[in-house]
């Protein structure tokens, strides 16, 4: 089977799952854990005070046989236009994200810096890099353009890695989502749509990773 025919075929088991997650809203509260011990869940971590009352949180996490180091290149190329979600990406681009996904180190995108735009959409405006930690901690942070009455979603969302005595390494996913109680903000960034969305995409995206990172690192 062709790449193209793998990625459909991925991208039809993704929307599966989307389909699984949406009318199963009584397992919210174990995706919203998806790979976290109790302890990440309920530590601070850097990025937390950039959205410091959220409506909801999600915490996401996997370990990886590999160093921070060797983890950290595939995290500071993330983005639209830059290596991607390593996620479905013919499921993103349905929604006109215009995503290409990587399976390599990209070396221009290596460079992150605070302030620098991370794009999640082609046509919407961009997180900003807040925290960039090299190899720790990248965290993206997103608020409502001034004026903007209507929508109103603060977002801040951190790649935190953590180096274990055993030598592997925890990627953490946290997100915190903070929006207004009109009936467009709850929609748009509350847990009912896009937390089904989001845990499925993010927990392809780990799960890739840690396979990119590992297949190098061996």
């Amino acid at each position: 089977m062709t790449q193209f025919g793998i990625s459909v075929v991925e991208s039809l088991q993704g929307g599966l799952e989307i389909g699984a997650a949406l009318v199963t809203p009584f397992l919210r509260s174990r995706r919203l854990r998806w790979g976290a011990t109790p302890q990440e869940v309920e530590l601070r971590h850097p990025g937390d005070d950039l959205v410091p009352n959220p409506k909801w949180v999600a915490n996401h996490a996997i370990s990886i046989r590999a160093t921070q180091e060797q983890v950290w290149p595939w995290i500071a190329q993330i983005g639209q236009g830059r290596g991607g979600f390593y996620s479905y990406q013919e499921l993103e681009n349905l929604a006109g994200c215009g995503i290409q996904n990587t399976n390599r180190i990209l070396h221009e995108h290596q460079s992150i810096r605070v302030g620098d735009p991370v794009r999640i959409h082609a046509d919407t405006p961009p997180l900003t890099a807040a925290i960039v930690d090299r190899p720790t901690a990248l965290v993206l942070y997103g608020a409502p353009a001034e004026g903007d009455e209507a929508v109103r979603l603060a977002t801040s969302w951190a790649f935190l890695l953590r180096e274990q005595p055993n030598g592997t390494t925890r990627l953490i996913s946290r997100t915190r989502y903070d929006h207004r109680d009109g009936l467009r903000s709850r929609l748009m960034g509350g847990p009912w749509l896009l937390e089904p969305v989001a845990f499925v995409m993010e927990r392809k995206m780990l799960r890739v990773i840690k396979c990119l990172v590992e297949r190098d690192a061996q």
